[in-house]
């Protein structure tokens, strides 16, 4: 880990599976739940945070977790310059107390589920969706239908080498095993 500081709290920056993504730790919540993603900066325009690190030279994607923001590099951008920057922007936006995402929750919103369908979610709420923040990203349920699980990966996760490895050898096998009804996991 890599502390970046100045006169506030220090961010500490790691590596995820994706080589060009980072996870900045700012050690204090940022999202009561739920994560946002915002995959260009059109898309950022409900987060004041996410709009000014979109600002920054070479950032090409940003997603806000819990207590992290994760930070994609355009291909040609340069890591020493797209750190600093961006640790830099993140410590002044935290310490001027505006608003990190607006409006609503940034979380998606849960609709009646059958049976075989609220364990898929449990499973993914407590074993995938930890594991996955770690290294800088989420999975998010889409669909359930005809024994295929659709998921959608965000932040490091979205683009990463290894993600089709996590989907099927990870997530569809341990879905597989504890809900018989799921044949598939398919990426969205």
């Amino acid at each position: 880990m890599n502390p970046q500081q100045t006169s506030t709290q220090p961010i500490f920056t790691e590596p995820t599976p994706n080589p060009n993504t980072l996870k900045f730790n700012v050690h204090r919540v940022l999202l009561d739940s739920g994560s946002a993603d915002f995959p260009t900066k059109e898309s950022a325009q409900r987060s004041p945070l996410a709009a000014k690190l979109f600002d920054i030279v070479g950032v090409g994607g940003v997603f806000i977790g819990r207590d992290f923001v994760t930070i994609t590099k355009s291909a040609n951008a340069d890591w020493q310059v797209v750190v600093p920057a961006s640790t830099q922007a993140i410590q002044q936006h935290l310490a001027g107390g505006e608003a990190i995402v607006a409006g609503a929750e940034a979380g998606a919103s849960v609709a009646a589920a059958s049976d075989v369908e609220q364990k898929i979610r449990e499973i993914i709420d407590r074993e995938v969706r930890p594991a996955v923040a770690m290294d800088g990203g989420d999975i998010i349920f889409v669909s359930f239908l005809q024994g295929i699980v659709k998921l959608h990966l965000q932040g490091s996760c979205h683009g990463c080498p290894s993600s089709l490895m996590t989907l099927k050898m990870g997530i569809e096998n341990r879905l597989r095993k504890a809900v018989p009804e799921v044949v598939a996991v398919e990426a969205v």
